[in-house]
């Protein structure tokens, strides 16, 4: 498999850390070379390794906002 290429391009979020150091983030990442899209997932403390995350456009990162806005918590 080849290697994946990223480029943080905005830190937007830390979500939730871990005792291992490790952090659930939303960043703005371009994923080898391509249009930058919302990511959320778990990173290392030197961000040399990921956990598996899910990326979002802005569109349906503005869905996941109303929708998360809906909920009664």
């Amino acid at each position: 498999m080849a290697d994946i290429k990223y480029e943080i391009i905005q830190e937007i979020a830390v979500i939730s850390g871990s005792a291992k150091g490790w952090t659930k983030e939303l960043n703005l990442i371009s994923w080898n070379d391509r249009e930058a899209k919302y990511d959320i997932r778990d990173w290392s403390p030197n961000k040399e390794k990921m956990g598996k995350g899910i990326t979002l456009t802005k569109e349906e990162l503005i869905s996941l906002r109303d929708a998360l806005n809906k909920i009664n918590l």
